[in-house]
């Protein structure tokens, strides 16, 4: 981590600790004063970037219990040598997925997603990297993300349209569009390449 993003590592230390101590004390003067921590580390992270307060709270103090990493599934999926991006609303491109749901698990929710934003049926062949996303990807969030890669097949399904993507393509290592550079980046997609073209691949990890 840059030293200018030291503040962020305070931070979210702050943070964990708060929420620890929440979840645990049973004194509630000690309960307060771990409340105001919180809200501390939430202002800091507001303070300094440009997110709203409201929306750092959501995203950064809506959990409760002992802290730990949120999870995302990526899916690698592809056709004649060529990689499935999804064309997302903003312009830029992705590989299917995001955040896994509490009732279901990380291969279930692989295929939802899929379903979700390409419109296809898949099956999960294999796991192709578990990566810590803060060492890969930018800009460094106010929590710590576990990624889960994972090789598909497509057994079935066309496009729908949805509110997440305008729809997909395949594209080949040399013909990468504008990339979500904070869900993926070329790294990221040359390591799917790998696995693919690798009849024997064991799971890289952080």
């Amino acid at each position: 981590m840059e030293k200018n993003e030291k503040w962020l590592q305070w931070a979210v230390e702050l943070q964990s600790l708060a929420q620890a101590g929440l979840f645990y004390c049973k004194d509630k003067y000690d309960m307060e004063r771990y409340e105001r921590i919180r809200e501390i580390s939430a202002e800091m992270i507001c303070y300094k970037s440009d997110i709203s307060l409201e929306k750092v709270k959501d995203l950064f103090c809506g959990d409760a219990g002992y802290q730990t990493p949120k999870i995302d599934t990526r899916a690698a999926i592809f056709k004649d040598e060529k990689i499935l991006l999804v064309h997302e609303a903003n312009g830029t491109w992705a590989l299917p997925g995001g955040w896994v749901d509490v009732n279901v698990s990380v291969e279930e929710n692989m295929i939802k997603e899929v379903k979700e934003e390409a419109g296809l049926d898949v099956k999960v062949k294999r796991i192709i990297a578990v990566q810590d996303r803060e060492k890969h990807n930018l800009p460094i969030y106010a929590y710590k993300v576990c990624k889960i890669f994972m090789q598909c097949e497509v057994t079935g399904g066309e496009f729908i349209s949805n509110i997440e993507t305008t729809g997909f393509s395949y594209f080949g290592i040399d013909e990468l569009p504008c990339l979500a550079e904070e869900k993926n980046n070329r790294e990221q997609i040359e390591m799917c390449f790998q696995a693919m073209r690798s009849k024997v691949w064991e799971a890289l990890y952080d």
